[in-house]
């Protein structure tokens, strides 16, 4: 079988299917830590949790596009990540997560995983933007997803 993809009402939809999703949702919830709780919690075994995790998602997940990851360094002053952000904003993406060192001799350095939505912008222009602010250096791409 190939990667050809098929959009199938809920009730076209195996049972085993259709707890694997409610499985893989309690993982990420939190509400089952491990994979054994969350298919006993949903009434499937390990193996199938596992022989269809990869192939079966909700397809709103799947619609909301690409997670990239940037790096970059930054001055440290008053703003000056509300002004980044902004820019990432006006782009229409969505910002997942923010994670900022300690200032070091005025420099902090900073990752960002953003939602790359349908809407959004070019992402060159988008992390030549971010750059060009002054007090940002060193912009970098490091994953697509």
């Amino acid at each position: 079988m190939g990667n050809r993809f098929y959009v199938v009402k809920e009730q076209a939809v195996p049972d085993v299917l259709l707890k694997v999703v409610e499985a893989k949702k309690l993982l990420d919830s939190g509400m089952a830590h491990t994979v054994y709780q969350a298919a006993d919690q949903v009434g499937i075994s390990r193996s199938s949790f596992y022989k269809y995790k990869e192939d079966i998602f909700e397809f709103h997940e799947h619609s909301q596009g690409t997670t990239i990851t940037l790096t970059f360094q930054m001055e440290d002053e008053p703003g000056l990540l509300s002004d980044v952000l902004k820019i990432i904003a006006q782009f229409g993406a969505n910002i997942l997560t923010i994670h900022q060192s300690i200032p070091i001799n005025g420099v902090a350095s900073l990752s960002l995983s953003i939602q790359v939505l349908p809407t959004t912008g070019d992402v060159s222009d988008m992390l030549e933007a971010m750059e060009a602010q002054k007090g940002v250096r060193n912009v970098k791409l490091l994953a697509k997803e």
